[in-house]
């Protein structure tokens, strides 16, 4: 035979695992997947095998144990009472129940079960070591007590009927048990014959939620209208846009969409969180927001803050959690693309609410990202008035979203000190890393608010978000460390702080916002907001060195930047200073005006103009500068969310007084119209037609409408053709709604020049 040698390192062959396609990889993870199933299912078989032979033993002696032939467990007689009946994994058979409430579970035996002779037991496993002593083991012997116990921390069962071989049992669930996937096995034996079992594992997985509704839950919620909100709506929205013009994006949250749970259960399987801490809403919560992004743990979402988005899908073509999960779900769980923190946080309210956790999402405008912990948002600029990328000395600079979108949860903190409950900040968007892991929170609002940054986690980051003052530095060649201070702003950073509003549903507009502002901060400037800002300053060096006010007792000119209220899209603008020199001298001014497109990061896209000049003002004169920039000047140049940061600096010669300031402002898109024909029925195709007019004079390329209801339509994403320069487009699309009641409807229409035009509508369906 001849001999074969394989020859390897510089100019041999790769290593043939490196030559292996998408499907041969694949074809070798199914016969794992497959091999390892059988070796367990053999494995499985032996042991069942020795129980059968030693009962075939108690058998010939008349003391065989009993033998279960089925399990009930009412799917959904116990979700009307769990007020979990709208999962839609309840109508396949699957258990959805929530923590601190009982339910019912039907037991059939070859022979009537007897109470003197029998010893039957319930095993409830939870993980895969499932342990007594660290509550994910859970064995309940069935007697004939006549009431569960009291105390609802712990797990209890009752025989609730007996009828022949049939036996029905009441089973607690305790209010501290952890949530997810549970298994349940049956354990019979002879009361003289213990060592002798028989058990009988439960095919189908039982799902335990967090339960707002129960008192004793950590979770509780009291109104019946919050709970319909934050744990029951599956649709709502994220809020966008400015804070003088916010903008309420419909999204479908989905929590009870068949995918959404089992999605759910593997992305607590990538937090690394222990099985035994899942029953703490604090930690369950903190590990949420490290798993919704994929930084460190093959999460759910991949960040990308600009286009290209070729590789996936854009944040803004988005219209729900659902085509999300289910992606993650199909895949394995390989993270899905692409997410911004208004996607993050939009999945994590449906994470949270499927696992029974009230959560909505928060949007703060003009949000800081404070990087050294100063409780200032530093930024730099050169002589001639452009924003520099870093700092001095190449440091990583701050940064000011124009929005940031973050999550709260409600819970009791039996780790903090009376009174700091409620509403708690968490942030999935990967910003800073918090033990080691991107992640933020659980952080307690009312902490927030006092300034009492010491309480766990990460209060000091949600502070400065909503609290920081705004410093400009500016390039200067006499300053010892090369840069003065243009100005400090404590007005400017989280102008504004809003959700949506549990009262209200708003279609056709934004009435349905609430401003929470008065939950984070007390009005900017008063006493009260100024004790809480040097409250934590207190636990943060940084502050404490740089915390300081400049003089202005030469300011005698007064300068106004104009806030820009409402410009469309395809329309002119104008930048514009009011300047008033109140000395009774003349007074020269050197000025820089500038305009330029930014991401909502804050982060500058792209300059669209600049000019600058030096005059002269007289004594109680007044003076206007202004540049105007016209669409052929912004359109190219514009991205995601179509915002335009403004900036203007002026210094005075005679008394080197010196001031700055920054506006921000989105263009508005046009809103997409959707119009329902006729009735809706279950089970009957509808129609449905959606309207926009192209706002630009120019034609928009590769065209797509994203379509999705829950009950009424899974997610779909339609090609379209082009359209022309302001064109008015209509399209017809049918639907067959498969839940009767009030549902929503959403649509995003996107394109090359026109990334996102959206709109909903309510759907009445009928039985």
């Amino acid at each position: 035979m001849p001999s074969v040698s394989i020859s390897g390192g510089v100019g041999g062959r790769a290593p043939a695992a490196a030559l292996l396609d998408d499907s041969e990889r694949a074809f070798e993870r199914g016969l794992v997947t497959r091999f390892s199933a059988e070796y367990e299912q053999r494995r499985r078989q032996e042991a069942a095998a020795a129980t059968e032979a030693d009962a075939a033993v108690a058998d010939e002696a008349g003391e065989a144990p009993l033998v279960v032939e089925l399990a009930e467990m009412y799917a959904r007689d116990n979700a009307r009472s769990h007020h979990t009946d709208q999962y839609e994994l309840v109508q396949f058979g699957t258990p959805v129940l929530r923590r601190g409430l009982p339910f019912f579970v039907a037991l059939r035996f070859t022979r009537p079960f007897d109470d003197a002779a029998d010893v039957l037991r319930l095993q409830f496993n939870f993980g895969p070591q499932p342990s007594v002593t660290k509550g994910t083991c859970v064995i309940l012997p069935v007697t004939q007590q006549q009431s569960l116990n009291d105390d609802k921390r712990l797990w209890d069962v009752k025989v609730h009927h007996q009828d022949g071989t049939t036996l029905t049992l009441q089973v607690q669930i305790s209010t501290v048990a952890p949530v997810g996937v549970w298994r349940c096995v049956v354990q019979s034996s002879r009361a003289d014959r213990r060592d002798v079992r028989r058990s009988y594992e439960h095919d189908t997985d039982v799902y335990v939620l967090f339960n707002p509704w129960c008192k004793e839950d950590q979770v509780h919620l009291e109104k019946e209208e919050l709970r319909r909100e934050y744990v029951l709506a599956d649709t709502g929205k994220v809020w966008l846009g400015s804070a003088r013009r916010p903008r309420g994006r419909r999204w479908v949250f989905g929590q009870f969409d068949d995918a959404v749970l089992p999605a759910v259960a593997l992305l607590l399987e990538r937090a690394a969180l222990p099985h035994a801490l899942r029953g703490d809403p604090v930690a369950v919560a903190r590990a949420i927001s490290a798993v919704v992004n994929s930084n460190d743990d093959r999460g759910l979402l991949w960040g990308r803050w600009r286009g290209p988005y070729a590789e996936g899908t854009a944040p803004h073509a988005w219209t729900g959690s659902v085509a999300i999960l289910e992606q993650y779900l199909r895949s394995g769980g390989r993270p899905v693309r692409y997410g911004q923190c208004w996607v993050f946080a939009a999945a994590t309210v449906t994470v949270c609410r499927a696992l029974g956790l009230p959560c909505r999402s928060i949007t703060n405008y003009v949000s800081a990202h404070d990087t050294n912990r100063s409780l200032t948002l530093d930024k730099y600029f050169t002589r001639d008035g452009e924003q520099m990328a870093c700092g001095p000395g190449g440091c990583r600079p701050d940064v000011c979203w124009n929005f940031h979108v973050w999550n709260e949860v409600w819970m009791q903190r039996p780790d903090l000190p009376p009174g700091y409950g409620g509403w708690q900040v968490i942030d999935a968007t990967p910003q800073e890393k918090s033990d080691e892991r991107y992640r933020c929170g659980p952080a307690s609002v009312e902490a927030v608010k006092r300034g009492e940054v010491g309480y766990q986690y990460d209060a000091p980051f949600v502070f400065s978000e909503v609290n920081a003052d705004l410093c400009h530095f500016i390039e200067d060649n006499t300053s010892e460390w090369g840069f003065s201070r243009l100005s400090i702003n404590q007005y400017h950073v989280g102008q504004r702080i809003v959700t949506k509003s549990a009262e209200k549903d708003d279609d056709e507009g934004d009435t349905d916002l609430e401003d929470i502002t008065s939950q984070y901060k007390d009005p900017e400037g008063s006493h009260e907001e100024r004790l809480a800002v040097l409250n934590a300053a207190r636990f943060l060096p940084m502050a404490r060195c740089h915390y300081e006010l400049p003089s202005t007792e030469n300011h005698d000119v007064a300068f106004d930047l104009v806030e820009i209220e409402n410009v469309q899209l395809g329309h002119a603008f104008s930048v514009t200073v009011h300047i008033h020199n109140k000395a009774e001298e003349q007074r020269t001014i050197t000025a820089i005006l500038s305009a330029c497109s930014v991401l909502y990061t804050g982060a500058t896209a792209h300059r669209l103009k600049r000019a600058n000049g030096e005059f002269i003002i007289q004594g109680g004169q007044r003076e206007i500068l202004r540049i105007q920039i016209m669409p052929q000047e912004y359109l190219d140049k514009l991205v995601d969310h179509n915002l335009v940061k403004i900036y203007a600096i002026a210094s005075v010669k005679e008394t080197r007084q010196t001031w700055s300031e920054e506006d921000d402002f989105p263009f508005i898109n046009p809103k997409l119209s959707i119009q329902i024909r006729g009735s809706c029925q279950v089970g009957q195709t509808s129609q449905a037609t959606f309207t926009f007019q192209n706002p630009l004079n120019r034609l928009l390329t590769d065209c797509t409408f994203t379509i999705e209801g829950p009950g009424l339509n899974r997610p779909k994403v339609i090609p379209f053709r082009d359209v022309k320069p302001g064109e008015l487009v209509s399209f017809t699309e049918t639907f067959r709604p498969r839940k009767v009641g009030d549902r929503k409807l959403v649509a995003t229409f996107c394109s090359q020049q026109l990334p996102e035009v959206s709109g909903a509508a309510t759907v009445s369906v009928q039985p």
